[in-house]
């Protein structure tokens, strides 16, 4: 009856042979004679199947890992969750993404040699159960039947350092994540405010790299490793990067995303290059952040994606390459390609005055001038985060009345104004220390002058930066409706904390800076240096004041 309510609430389709059995803590030999625990549901009495295989860091045991096997068992497919090495009774030391390549590749090798796997081989899973899959399918041989890839992208590094820039908010809450999760009830799945809170704190706690004894009073190796190792060339991601390895691969792969998700852009630029080389998939984009819209859409996606790959059910595999939906807009949108080719990009230019205009500026003027001051960091509120209570839209008044932060707004739309594809910005900057972020970020101007963000993006200037900087910020791709009557807004500013790690003006490394010093910022925006954000405008309209 259970089993029958989830179906319903999901959106399911109706299950095929719904007596499954469950056989738990298989033992899984690793080569360096580790043994990893894992459980295997499947339809009772059937012969040999071909094998689903879902790795998790966070316990075969949670809600979304047994949904997630019952649901595809009741549809005739085996599944097989297992626990990470230094997981929840899997033997070994937990080192996050590095051991996954080698324990990946050695599971797959076991489940082929079970009587009870007919050779073929398929994953699901969201997020690092995704990055699990991504350490195993380019290698694998024979390859995988089928990929379903939820919230998460072939290398993590670029979503931890976006534009070069520590994502604290996000990897410090991850990492008090992992470093408690087999202390708390139900691993963690309830909420505790105290620790929340706690770890909020210890977002302002100096240096970053012993963030994790403020935050849950212990080392997390994991958060250590990724603030000591910020250069983008460093040896410390090579193996955990597998971008370059996934383009030769042919197996067919299901991606599902969201439009607040930490993920986007990388997941994006998977897809595009796996079209790109030829092979098979699709992708959908939806209202979510890496949230429970995002598992309940990736659920429905490896039912249909699976059923189709595994189970001959090819009726599952016709629909469009890119299903999107148009935020503001409410409604889904189907494509061959991503971008849309229908989307132009568009320049929107900072203009004086505080002004945004599609008209490139025409006069020579003063640069605007603020000073950011790491002791007291310019804030964000919302975005892409892990924590859905913070994620997402949100009022940005009070960060937008801060004197740190340079804002600029276009007239009222005369019609609804649609953006679809990537985002861009180019700032032309000067500052007088030489080390310095800038934070970009769009927003919607409703009726009523609230202020809501809607894509945004951070760069790290190089070292040294001396004279005017033309800054390139890359920005989230979105997908949204500006409703006609409301206003463009974009905010400039020397960061987002506790979103990014603020920059101390020193040049320190994020693991171990202490000293703060003040930057002045010029932001130019005249003829000879036309900073401007470049908007995917859809369908070739663009919205001009009354």
């Amino acid at each position: 009856m259970l089993s029958r309510l989830i179906d319903r609430l999901l959106g399911l389709p109706e299950a095929t042979t719904p007596d499954i059995g469950i056989a738990h803590d298989l033992g899984v030999p690793m080569p360096d004679g580790v043994v990893l625990r894992a459980d295997r549901y499947r339809p009772r009495g059937a012969g040999p199947l071909p094998v689903v295989l879902m790795r998790t860091p966070y316990g075969k045991h949670r809600p979304d890992a047994r949904v997630t096997a019952r649901v595809l068992a009741r549809r005739g497919m085996q599944v097989v969750v297992q626990n990470a090495r230094g997981t929840f009774g899997s033997g070994g030391r937990f080192a996050a993404f590095h051991q996954e390549k080698d324990d990946g590749l050695a599971t797959a090798a076991w489940l082929r040699e079970q009587p009870w796997c007919d050779g073929r081989l398929a994953t699901a899973g969201a997020s690092y159960l995704g990055f699990t899959q991504w350490a195993l399918g380019p290698y694998l041989d024979p390859p995988l039947e089928a990929m379903c890839l939820g919230v998460t992208a072939s290398e993590f590094r670029t979503t931890f350092y976006p534009g070069g820039v520590f994502a604290l908010h996000n990897l410090l809450t991850w990492a008090a994540l992992i470093g408690t999760q087999e202390e708390t009830p139900l691993g963690g799945l309830l909420p505790d405010p105290r620790q929340a809170g706690r770890v909020r704190r210890a977002m302002a706690h100096v240096p970053v790299g012993t963030s994790d004894l403020a935050a849950i009073g212990k080392r997390v190796p994991f958060l250590r490793e990724a603030a000591a190792h910020a250069a983008a060339d460093d040896p410390f991601w090579t193996d955990v990067d597998h971008s370059a390895a996934a383009v030769k691969m042919t197996t067919p792969t299901s991606m599902v995303t969201g439009w607040w998700d930490l993920f986007l852009p990388a997941q994006l630029r998977d897809y595009v290059a796996a079209r790109e080389a030829g092979r098979p998939g699709r992708i959908v984009i939806g209202p979510w952040g890496h949230d429970l819209g995002a598992l309940r859409a990736l659920l429905a996606e490896e039912v249909s994606w699976l059923s189709g790959h595994l189970l001959g059910d090819t009726a599952q595999l016709q629909r469009s390459p890119v299903r999107l939906y148009l935020q503001r807009a409410e409604r889904w949108l189907d494509f061959d390609r991503w971008p849309p080719p229908q989307s132009a990009p568009t320049p929107l230019h900072l203009l004086p005055y505080r002004r945004l205009g599609w008209e490139a500026p025409g006069e020579d003027v003063p640069p605007d001038v603020f000073s950011y001051d790491p002791a007291r960091p310019a804030r964000s509120v919302g975005g892409p985060l892990l924590d859905p209570r913070l994620s997402k839209q949100r009022d940005n008044r009070d960060v937008e009345a801060r004197p740190d932060v340079v804002v600029y707004t276009g007239g009222p739309l005369r019609r609804d104004l649609d953006l679809i594809g990537p985002v861009s910005a180019t700032v032309y900057v000067r500052t007088d220390t030489g080390h310095a972020d800038v934070f970009v970020r769009l927003c919607d101007v409703d009726a009523a002058g609230v202020s809501r963000n809607v894509t945004d993006g951070v760069l790290r200037l190089p070292a040294g930066s001396e004279g005017v900087v033309r800054a390139e910020v890359e920005l989230h791709p979105t997908g949204y409706r500006f409703r006609r009557g409301h206003r463009l807004r974009v905010q400039v500013s020397g960061g987002a904390f506790p979103r990014f790690a603020r920059n101390h003006g020193t040049g320190e490394p994020v693991e171990r800076a202490v000293r703060t010093r003040p930057t002045r910022f010029e932001i130019f925006r005249d003829a000879g240096h036309p900073s401007s954000i470049t908007l995917p405008v859809f369908g070739g309209r663009q919205g001009r004041k009354a």
